[in-house]
């Protein structure tokens, strides 16, 4: 008997999250550099290319999972202004730390790795992960809302907290003492109402 398409949604972003999550991880790039024999300069571009065509992936089914809510004309305007404002955000996040080594693309022009800077102002003074946060504000302005956005939403969310604590253990280990005073004085994820109140960087 075939699965139901939500229970096959769920399936896929299972999947994605742990694909996602291991090709993520610091030793199997080790891996991949050992098989190879050299440091694999691609490897982060083809790891964002393999995310979004897996992404894709998970999208294609269940398209036609129920409508929850869809908002009025005029709410329906102000909300997709409001995910065109956080979409601005996210990429000024990108931009702090460095567009091209997110997207892959200073790798291919640099057979040395460079030393990551630890970025602390602008949004990375309010939360620690300014991304998850946007990215999850993002999802909930949606103003047509479907069962299939509603779990996408929810196991977005999860990735983003569990993964969220996966790599601040790699950033102790990268940035040590200047990470854990960072994480001490700055929250998680939320922002404080005194954190907002700090002046711009």
């Amino acid at each position: 008997m075939p699965l139901p398409d939500y229970a096959v949604f769920i399936v896929r972003c299972i999947l994605f999250g742990a694909a996602h999550s291991l090709f993520a991880a610091k030793r199997t790039k080790q891996a991949f550099s050992r098989v190879t024999g050299r440091e694999p300069r691609c490897y982060r571009l083809f790891y964002n290319l393999g995310s979004l065509a897996m992404f894709g992936w998970v999208m294609a089914v269940y398209r036609t999972s129920p409508l929850l809510y869809a908002a009025p004309a005029i709410w329906r305007w102000v909300l997709y202004a409001a995910q065109l404002v956080v979409a601005a955000a996210i990429f000024r996040c990108v931009r702090q730390t460095g567009a091209g080594d997110f997207l892959g693309l200073s790798q291919l022009r640099s057979a040395i790795a460079q030393p990551r800077k630890l970025v602390t102002d602008g949004w990375y003074a309010r939360v620690r992960h300014p991304l998850y946060l946007y990215s999850t504000l993002f999802l909930l302005l949606n103003p047509v809302m479907t069962t299939q956005w509603l779990l996408l939403t929810i196991f977005s969310v999860t990735y983003f907290i569990v993964g969220g604590m996966i790599e601040e253990r790699r950033l102790l280990k990268e940035f040590g003492d200047d990470y854990r005073r960072y994480r001490q004085r700055v929250p998680f994820m939320i922002p404080s109402v005194k954190g907002l109140m700090k002046p711009w960087a």
